[in-house]
């Protein structure tokens, strides 16, 4: 099989040598450069990768991804989309040629979005970036994503192959605010975008816009996905926690528990509301709601806090205030040992201790 790589950059010189090395198993690699101003091209072309420059005005990252994906030859049997911040663990090329057969036109695998301090994934689910050339084309100015024109669409999931990003945090997203306004704007009843340009203005600190773009997007009737839903729910509640409305934020965290009982998300941002009003019996029950929900499930919608310590550190608090100190001493132990460099954990276990004695 003949493998390839194409990505797009600008100024990202510092990931060059350890992306390469990364996605040195492929057959060729590709970059588009929309406008580097540091060395960014000199060090891909010293690595070997073919790279264009072509500067995308006005900027859209679904044109900048189409012309990179032209530069992939025709005879290309599979095409791999990363980004110069991200990672494939070593082995990808052969785990690939495993699963792919004559009817694949693309592959799902398992993408850490970020880690914790421990070097553990906080944020881990699928992504569908590896695909046939032929009748796949990027769509939309941000949060671009691949949309197939031919006749059938056959996918194959990897847990195999794992692709890790490590970001550069000080890099600026002010751009995707006015690109998701855009994207809406060409396509209102696209729910996957109106869910992101409400989550967009969340960020922003921009309540009421937020309020009301997700609740377009729960009135749309393409929005069916019921863990995006729930999801938006829990941000319009955050919004109206911050315009201090806690009796409507509580309304639409119930929405989210609704919507969505088998994820833990809505019932832990729950008790975190309850735990601001010192509501111990409360929190205490959402808590162990959320910790009969055993799976996590692989979507960009869950969130790390319901999976480290945090559930067992409120869970403690909790016991504690209800005058359950041993339940309360076993819940911190569980916390500390998810997260042992959290001095105020260790703090409270001694507190803890002191009532038991």
């Amino acid at each position: 099989m003949k493998i390839c790589v194409y990505a797009i950059c600008k100024n990202e010189e510092k990931f060059v040598n350890e992306w390469v090395n990364s996605m040195s198993e492929a057959d060729q690699i590709y970059v588009l450069d929309t406008g580097s101003t540091d060395n960014t091209v000199k060090e891909l072309e010293k690595r070997g990768v073919i790279v264009k420059t072509e500067i995308i005005d006005p900027w859209r990252f679904d044109v900048a991804r189409n012309e990179s994906l032209k530069m992939v030859p025709d005879d290309t049997n599979i095409c791999v989309c990363t980004d110069l911040d991200e990672r494939f663990e070593k082995g990808w090329r052969k785990n690939l040629e495993q699963i792919w057969d004559s009817k694949t036109t693309r592959v799902r695998y398992n993408y850490n979005w970020s880690f914790d301090e421990y070097g553990m994934p906080a944020t881990n689910f699928y992504i569908d970036k590896i695909h046939q050339k032929k009748g796949y084309k990027w769509t939309h100015p941000v949060h671009e994503v691949l949309k197939f024109n031919g006749e059938q669409e056959n996918f194959k999931t990897s847990d195999l192959i794992t692709l890790n990003h490590y970001p550069d945090k000080n890099k600026p997203r002010t751009q995707y605010l006015k690109l998701l306004e855009l994207s809406v704007k060409e396509d209102p009843e696209d729910d996957r975008n109106m869910h992101y340009l409400g989550r967009e203005y969340m960020y922003y600190k921009e309540w009421n816009k937020c309020i009301d773009t997700l609740i377009k997007h729960l009135n749309l009737k393409t929005s069916t996905w019921k863990d995006e839903r729930s999801a938006s729910m829990r941000f319009i509640a955050r919004s109206y926690i911050e315009l201090k409305r806690y009796d409507e934020a509580k309304m639409w965290y119930e929405k989210a528990i609704n919507e969505a009982p088998y994820l833990r998300e809505a019932y832990v941002e729950l008790a975190f509301l309850e735990y601001r009003f010192n509501n111990w019996e409360k929190v205490y029950n959402l808590l162990n709601k959320a910790l009969e929900i055993k799976e996590r499930g692989k979507s960009y919608i869950n969130e790390n806090f319901c999976w480290n310590s945090t559930i067992y550190d409120l869970l403690s608090i909790s016991a504690f205030y209800l005058n359950k100190p041993e339940e309360s001493l076993r819940n911190i132990d569980i916390a500390i040992e998810l997260d042992p460099k959290n001095q105020r954990l260790i703090e409270n276990k001694k507190i803890i201790e002191k009532k038991i004695e």
